[in-house]
């Protein structure tokens, strides 16, 4: 809820069921358009196919984030991802 505090819409999910119906309605046309969209890892584990259809979309932008358990690296993997893809090669590194 750091995110409310923040004035940021928050959408609370407890299932990837949940998570992928919400991401569906947030990048629907709507009369709100979000730029950015932050997806917990441990949810984005199991909507990979969903995420999947925004990594060629400038926007929104669906950036993933650790839960409270802390982060099983999906996060760091999906943006060596993106720099790879933007440039031809990681130059974050390993």
């Amino acid at each position: 809820m750091g995110f409310k505090a923040l004035g940021l819409g928050a959408f609370p999910a407890e299932s990837s069921a949940e998570a992928t119906k919400i991401l569906r309605q947030l990048t629907r046309e709507s009369e709100e358009e979000y730029a950015i969209i932050y997806i917990e890892e441990n949810l984005a584990a199991e909507m990979q196919n969903e995420i999947a259809k925004f990594k060629d979309s400038p926007s929104p932008a669906i950036i993933l984030i650790p839960g409270r358990e802390g982060s099983i690296g999906l996060g760091l993997q999906a943006l060596h991802d993106a720099v790879e893809r933007a440039v031809g090669t990681n130059s974050l590194g390993d």
